[in-house]
């Protein structure tokens, strides 16, 4: 009852909006008070933990300025501001500052720990303070955060936390994916303040701050990397893969050092038998247990090879597949970037999956890390794109090798901006099995030292494909290599590849986007009318009627050396009604049996 009388008073509040205020089947079982409440980060999983999610303090300043005179009101966090479930849907805009403050009971117990204060992700930059004391500043809008706030926290139950957030949006020259000032065409609405799970957790001294592994497929044996904070001499690490709660292999490592864990006859994750391992690590002190965190692995490969035809293929498990998926840009019309409830964001990974695809490609957007654990359990492979930014540079229609002018000449500080970020999300996110290419550029948006970037990608995860350009310039290595592993065209509506005699000795060949086959549906649009598509069509029947030509027309591409292709897109996005299903997903515009139907002959 609280949540629909909440949603009641938005829709008289905004109700001057030109857009349609539409809300997800989700937005109604939102509870403003404890929205979200589900563990944050699966892949590392303690139980001693507090969601401090629900209703904030909130106001909007100039730049500079500071909350002293009091609040605005109330924000539901953690829906960006000008979303509709934030509760207050205002635009914050380059010159102001979003502030936000929180007073909440401790609820963990922190004798002999230390207590993390954890953001999932803030666009762009924040500030915090608890109990009226500076904690720390953070600049990223896509990658987690934490600080360590035990000495910040005030005797008995009782604190405070005080937030500041700044974001240029497109002014700046920060990742920012979709965002724009002035959002039309393919541009989207800003998306200002916290807009992942707020969260503490209590650890000892010496702590498991984070894990991730690797296949080594030759030896079959799973290679952990658990990192600990604050180790001390003598410190040692046990991993245990587990199924079903029945231990299959253990290791012991010094703290910081690898874990190879061994297992017979290991099951390898793929999109049709998504196996995943338990897993149990600890850290020792001598005989003594330190603690022990929670988390999963599976045992899988990616790698590019030269398939029976002779064409370089994505191998899976040492097996060739063709990889099909759908352009998800991860927009919601009442959350932004925000998911109204788990079982939404859950809701889009199983329709893809229903749909006959086996692959998605994050566009310049990332995820909370809960999306990719679903990917992971559900069995479907992702490849992850960096949020662009600072755009401005030319870019070729058919992409060309990259020339003077192509190439985006960003300040020292705009490439220090992108470079941290980028790292911080691959560290990240490279626990998950089911991302199996990076993406760093995006149809020349922000493009620069593009080489230079590759390696990057390369030295922080070598255990996946690099996808230098999606659809964008090409640079290439002495002895006309391709930078990357991936040559990747872009074309709409029509499917289309890369020249195979140019390209196909050593890349591997994909179309990164194509289809955008549009289809408003009246009473399910952003706004009344001026929504577009690619192509556009006025009935489902048409649509689905080129659509099946599209699927035809790909599949003969498939044996000239096509490796995969990625059609735009999941959902309608704002006035994008490109959408398989429509903005408020209540709508699928084509049924998902006849997709699943049309699909399975490209796999064969």
């Amino acid at each position: 009852m609280r949540a629909i009388f909440f949603f009641a008073l938005l829709a008289l509040s905004f109700s001057g909006f030109s857009q349609t205020m539409l809300k997800t089947p989700w937005a109604e079982e939102l509870n403003p008070d404890a929205p979200l409440p589900e563990y944050p980060r699966p892949q590392l999983v303690r139980e001693a933990w507090q969601n401090l999610n629900g209703q904030w303090d909130f106001a909007i300043l100039p730049k500079g300025s500071s909350p002293e005179t009091g609040f605005a009101g109330k924000i539901t966090v953690p829906f960006a501001v000008e979303s509709l479930l934030s509760g207050v849907q205002k635009t914050v805009g380059p010159d102001n500052e979003l502030w936000y403050e929180r007073s909440f009971d401790l609820g963990v117990d922190r004798k002999g720990k230390r207590v993390m204060l954890h953001f999932g992700a803030v666009d762009w930059e924040a500030e915090v303070w608890v109990n009226d004391k500076q904690v720390g500043k953070h600049q990223g809008g896509f990658d987690a955060f934490a600080f360590d706030i035990t000495e910040f926290l005030a005797k008995g139950k009782s604190q405070k936390i005080r937030v500041r957030v700044w974001d240029p949006s497109d002014s700046g020259p920060q990742p920012r994916g979709k965002q724009v000032k002035d959002p039309k065409g393919i541009w989207y609405t800003p998306v200002t303040g916290i807009w992942q799970t707020v969260w503490l957790e209590a650890v000892p001294e010496s702590y498991i701050a984070s894990s991730y592994s690797n296949t080594d497929w030759e030896n079959s044996s799973q290679i952990f990397y658990p990192e600990i904070k604050n180790a001390q001499a003598g410190q040692e690490v046990e991993v245990s893969l587990m199924e079903a709660g029945q231990v299959l292999a253990s290791f012991k490592a010094a703290a910081n050092q690898p874990a190879p864990v061994k297992i017979s006859n290991p099951k390898a994750w793929s999109p049709d038998s998504p196996t995943l391992y338990e897993v149990s690590i600890k850290l020792f002190q001598g005989k003594k247990l330190i603690e022990e965190v929670k988390s999963y692995a599976a045992y899988r490969d990616i790698r590019m090879a030269k398939g029976a035809d002779g064409h370089q293929r994505m191998f899976l498990n040492g097996k060739a597949l063709f990889q099909y998926g759908p352009l998800d840009q991860g927009w919601w019309p009442d959350g932004l970037y925000t998911a109204p409830t788990d079982e939404a964001l859950l809701f889009d990974i199983v329709k893809t999956k229903e749909m006959g695809f086996n692959m998605i490609r994050k566009h310049v957007k990332v995820e909370p890390a809960r999306w990719y654990y679903h990917a992971d359990k559900l069995g479907m492979l992702v490849w992850q794109d960096m949020p662009s930014g600072d755009m401005g540079n030319r870019w070729e229609v058919r992409p060309g090798i990259i020339r003077e002018g192509m190439n985006k000449a960003r300040t020292p500080e705009s490439e220090e901006i992108f470079k941290t970020e980028w790292e911080e999300i691959i560290n990240e996110f490279k626990f998950f099995p089911s991302i199996v290419v990076w993406v760093p550029f995006n149809e020349a948006w922000g493009q620069f030292k593009t080489t230079e970037i590759v390696q990057l990608t390369r030295d922080l995860d070598s255990s996946r494909l690099i996808n230098s350009a999606s659809g964008g310039n090409f640079e290439m290595q002495q002895g006309s290599t391709l930078v990357g592993d991936i040559m990747d065209l872009h074309n709409y509506p029509d499917p289309v590849m890369p020249d195979p005699a140019i390209f196909g000795e050593k890349t591997v060949l994909v179309l990164g986007e194509f289809g955008g086959l549009g289809l408003p549906i009246e009473g399910h649009t952003w706004q009344l009318k001026d929504n577009w598509g690619y192509q556009s069509f006025t009935t489902m029947d048409e649509l689905k009627a080129r659509y099946a030509i599209l699927m035809e027309d790909l599949s003969e591409l498939i044996p000239l050396g096509l490796a995969a292709a990625i059609y735009t897109q999941t959902t309608d996005v704002e006035i994008e009604t490109n959408g398989i299903m429509t903005y408020d997903r209540k709508i699928i515009k084509i049924p998902v049996e006849e997709l699943s139907k049309m699909h399975q002959k490209l796999y064969k």
